[in-house]
């Protein structure tokens, strides 16, 4: 009996072999099918890119070619979702985990075979109706056309009577052309800004000023570039300009039985002007390559006449490969007063009339804001308003946008805009278009938006240069370009956030949706179009229910007020690779990230929020499934620790965890009497009590039971962090909670970048580990070390290297006095110092005036307790701005000759300055002296007596009444 149960026991198991491998092989056979068409369907990914980048190089497009190039980038967006679900789900997987994926590989197969019928038909389509035979060569040249019909839109060619604001940058353009100096090399002089803001116009006004400029030289001409032109026909108008139409007859007299050639002419022009003195606008240049032709083909190199040309550009970047920067002139956008006075005589209006009319008043201040001081969009906007009813202007306004994409009167301000755009290169289409992801007048940080390009793909790696510099290449020429406005630039020159025109970003919105690119739902928005939108942004109070088909979504920034209706963590979103709550207005909670694993394709996940809107305490376990993932921002949430899973996370390059470290509800110095008898427990149970506040009291309490009752702002790093081979930015590390063996891994992150450390409670073994993880981190530019007031961080003398190319360096905790390897700080340009209870003013002094690239130095609360500081002579050779802030014992400031002949800026806050500030006569570059909260200085009145009498005419700031700030004629 028992060997027949033996036997039948056997044969169905040999039956079930034999089932599962018939099974593996159907799959095996299916993953090779599934493999051959991925790649068919790359190569034609590649194809459609290479067709759409010659269509964009096409300067007539048809509205049939328009639709057929809408299709192919449409599929190409589906081939790529596939080939990334394919690299998740398939590829990447190890076999056992391929042969437990079957569901998705059968729907990742029935992807390819449709997107394979769909590359053929849009094939065949192209075939019936005959629709593309694109040449682009002959587009990139540009040279069909000498002057485009889009100038005749522009600025220029509006009465300059009704301009504003332009007497003074007259004055200064022509002081930069120095007409006097009649001698000397050509000298040539760029005036840079964004279309529309008046560019041509300033040019124009010094060219016709006959008493400044024309009558002193013996020839002149005004050439328009523009983005086409034909060298033949410019050479021939600059011969007729320069030396009159007689010598153009000459000229091609002498070429007559030839073809006429550029060198012909150009041979004739350079001869003919080696002698004179002449004056030459280059109006609308956009490229170097046709400032080069220009320069080197149509002047010559030996005239020392004191010649000038004028050059008119969008583009920062090309007008310094022009000339020197001393001769770049940036216009400047009209002031609100001008731009009122122009948008009041273009609408046939009176400040008499906004005086008598409040509501007009508010709606002429709302129309000025739009209008951001660029003087074609208030021409053309109050243009429109002049044929209107005052009663109509509030409508007008909420319809710009709109009326920007129909309205004729308003085609030259778009169409100056578009015509910015599409001179951009390809790669730069995509990261300008997705700056329409945020709402008006955000300032957009430089950082957040290169790590979002870089995880949408769109930057580009080149060889030996790493992709965060390329990303920020990006940015730097979109600014240069006049297509974004830099809004925030620090103390080095660094762009550090932008601003987009309110009127370059309803045409970029207009743009962005009418290529499918980004959606925006805001106030009056119920539902989205039937199209596939790739990106999509929520503004306004409300977060809508658009409706969406969330399956080919690829980011999703929040700026609402309202939460989620359901959440955004569930397969429907499963190609999301960006989540952006970052400007959320409403809580954002633990069970709102808990399912973040099924999210598989994110790279960039920002849950940070400046008003402290996050309640997330823990992250989930499933976050290591996110094996993609570059940026991980969960900056102010109630996270304590790090889950051990984030070891896996091998693609990770910006980890930002600073926590919130403040208690609203929780008592660290009597954590047993606030649970049981203040504010947890019974807010916590009692059935009336408001449903945030028990979010966020059971946050506090995950909080203070997970760090031991810390009020530190680090988290905990697991052991394995050292796996994390990419990573640049960690912050913020609590050391004392961090165990030893993850704190040497911190030595194994040989990209780090940037390091952040709270050393409160840390032991003498973990700093000594500290130390020597701190001394492998060779790329280290940004290092924090943080301890609470009354730490110590004397640990820090121990350190036999540091980095040598730290950029920023912030220390808070006792040192008593600077270590020894400051000296090697070459590199070093921002250094903040609290409570480090320094007392010996020499050394101190001696070894901070020695660092040569010092541009910022911050001395906070107890950083130095002597009374005095002297600056002494040739000292901070490159400081810029220094601030002071709570120093109780200091006394006095003193600048000796010599010192600090860089400073720009001095900042005092919290400080009584008893014997004053003597020697500001020595800071040759000095602009400002502030005197922020309780700054106060003995003698103020004789400080403003110096700076009033300072060669550099610097301002003397107080913040509050100066009675408050005066300690009278106190001397010690």
């Amino acid at each position: 009996m028992s060997g027949t149960v033996v036997s039948m026991a056997r044969s169905m198991l040999m039956s079930a072999i034999s089932v599962a491998a018939s099974a593996a092989a159907a799959e095996m056979s299916l993953l090779i099918g599934v493999r051959k068409d991925i790649w068919f369907i790359r190569d034609e990914l590649e194809t459609m890119h290479a067709f759409l980048l010659s269509i964009e190089a096409t300067k007539n497009k048809s509205m049939v070619l328009q639709v057929w190039a809408k299709q192919v980038r449409d599929l190409s967006y589906g081939i790529e979702d596939c080939l990334d679900e394919f690299m998740v789900h398939v590829e990447s997987q190890s076999r056992s985990r391929q042969m437990c994926k079957m569901k998705d590989r059968h729907r990742i197969a029935n992807q390819i075979r449709d997107l394979k019928a769909r590359v053929e038909e849009v094939s065949n389509r192209n075939t019936r109706y005959n629709l593309i035979t694109v040449d682009a060569s002959s587009n990139i040249d540009g040279v069909n056309s000498y002057m485009e019909d889009i100038r005749n839109h522009s600025a220029s060619n509006i009465d300059e009577a009704e301009l504003v604001g332009f007497a003074k940058p007259k004055e200064e353009l022509i002081k930069m052309v120095d007409v006097d100096s009649r001698d000397g090399l050509c000298k040539v002089i760029c005036v840079v800004g964004m279309g529309g803001l008046g560019k041509t116009t300033l040019a124009r006004k010094a060219y016709e000023s006959k008493e400044d400029t024309v009558n002193n030289f013996s020839c002149c001409a005004w050439v328009t570039v523009s983005q086409s032109f034909s060298k033949i026909d410019m050479l021939k108008d600059m011969i007729r300009q320069l030396l009159g139409a007689d010598s153009l007859k000459i000229c091609l007299k002498e070429l007559e039985g030839r073809a006429v050639q550029v060198d012909n002419l150009a041979s004739y022009l350079r001869e003919k002007l080696v002698e004179k003195r002449y004056f030459i606008v280059l109006d609308d240049l956009w490229t170097i390559d046709s400032w080069k032709w220009i320069k080197d083909i149509a002047f010559p190199s030996r005239n020392n006449k004191g010649s000038r040309i004028i050059v008119t550009t969008r583009d920062d970047g090309l007008a310094k490969e022009c000339t020197s920067e001393s001769l770049v002139y940036h216009l400047k956008y009209l002031q609100t007063n001008d731009a009122t006075k122009l948008l009041l005589i273009k609408s046939r209006k009176t400040h008499q009339d906004m005086d008598n009319d409040k509501e007009m008043k508010i709606m002429v201040d709302k129309i000025v804001k739009k209008c951001g001081g660029l003087p074609l969009a208030v021409l053309t906007i109050g243009g429109m308003l002049a044929t209107k009813k005052v009663t109509e202007w509030e409508s007008i306004y909420k319809q710009i946008p709109l009326e920007l994409e129909v309205n004729p009167s308003l085609e030259a301000m778009r169409r100056i805009v578009t015509l910015s755009y599409n001179h951009l290169p390809s790669h730069l289409k995509s990261c300008f278009l997705y700056l329409s992801i945020f709402p008006e007048d955000s300032e957009i940080k430089r950082r957040r938006l290169v790590e979002r390009w870089i995880a949408e793909g769109f930057v580009r790696a080149r060889a030996r240069v790493s992709i965060e510099n390329v990303g920020n290449d990006y940015f730097n020429e979109l600014v240069n370009r006049s297509m974004i406005q830099s809004s925030s630039v620090n103390l080095e020159g660094v762009v550090k956030s932008c601003r987009v025109h309110d009127i370059v970003r309803d045409v970029m919105v207009s743009i962005s949706r009418d290529e499918n690119f980004v959606y925006v739902a805001e106030e009056n928005v119920t539902s989205a179009a039937e199209e596939t939108f790739r990106h999509v942004a929520h503004h306004g109070s409300k977060f809508q229910n658009i409706g969406m088909d969330w399956g080919h979504v690829r980011s999703l920034t929040i700026f609402s007020e309202r939460p989620l209706e359901s959440s955004i963590f569930s397969p429907e979103a499963r190609m999301l690779r960006i989540l952006d709550l970052g400007n959320a207005q409403f809580r954002v909670t633990q069970e709102d990230i808990n399912n973040i694993g099924l999210l598989c394709h994110l790279k960039y996940v920002n849950f940070s929020n400046p008003k402290r809107y996050s309640y997330i305490y823990k992250l989930p376990r499933s976050i290591g499934k996110l094996q993609g993932l570059r940026t991980l921002d969960i900056r102010g949430s109630y996270i304590t620790e790090l889950p051990t899973e984030i070891s896996k996370l091998k693609s990770l390059h910006s980890l930002r965890c600073t926590r919130n470290s403040s208690y609203e509800y929780f008592d660290l110095d009597d954590p047993k009497d606030c649970l049981l008898t203040t504010f947890c427990l019974p807010v916590l149970f009692t059935p009336l009590a408001d449903r945030i506040d028990g979010t966020e009291v059971v946050a506090e309490l995950h909080m203070a039971w997970s760090s031991r009752w810390s009020g530190s702002i680090g988290v905990r790093v697991p052991k394995g962090i050292g796996n994390l081979k990419e990573l640049q930015i960690l912050e913020t590390v609590d050391v004392r909670r961090t165990s030893r063996k993850a704190i040497k891994e911190l030595g194994e992150l040989v990209q780090l970048r940037k390091l952040s450390l709270a050393m409160q409670g840390a032991t003498k073994q973990k700093c000594k580990v500290l130390c020597d993880a701190i001394q492998k981190l060779s790329f280290l530019r940004y290092l924090v070390v943080a301890s609470d007031s009354n730490g110590k961080i004397e640990w820090l003398h121990s350190v036999s290297s540091i980095p040598i190319l730290l950029r920023t360096l912030g220390l808070c905790g006792c040192l008593v006095e600077i270590p020894g390897w400051f000296v090697n700080l070459l590199h070093l340009v921002k250094l903040y110092l609290l409570r480090s209870q320094i007392k010996e003013e020499g050394k101190f002094m001696e070894i901070l005036g020695a660092l040569p690239s010092l541009v910022h130095l911050y001395l906070g609360v107890g950083s130095y307790i002597g009374g005095k500081l002297v600056f002494k002579m040739a000292a901070f050779a490159n400081l810029k701005k220094l601030d002071i802030w709570s120093l109780e014992q200091l006394r006095e400031l003193m600048f000796e000759e010599g010192t600090l002949p860089q400073l720009e800026r001095i900042e005092i806050n919290y400080c009584r300055l008893k014997s004053g500030i003597i020697g500001i006569k020595h800071l040759a570059s000095l602009k400002e002296i502030s005197l922020g909260w309780d700054g106060k200085v003995a003698r103020l009145g004789m400080l403003q007596h110096k700076v009033d009498t300072h060669p550099n005419r610097p301002v003397l700031r107080l913040k509050m009444d100066r009675s408050h700030h005066d300690l009278g004629d106190i001397v010690e």
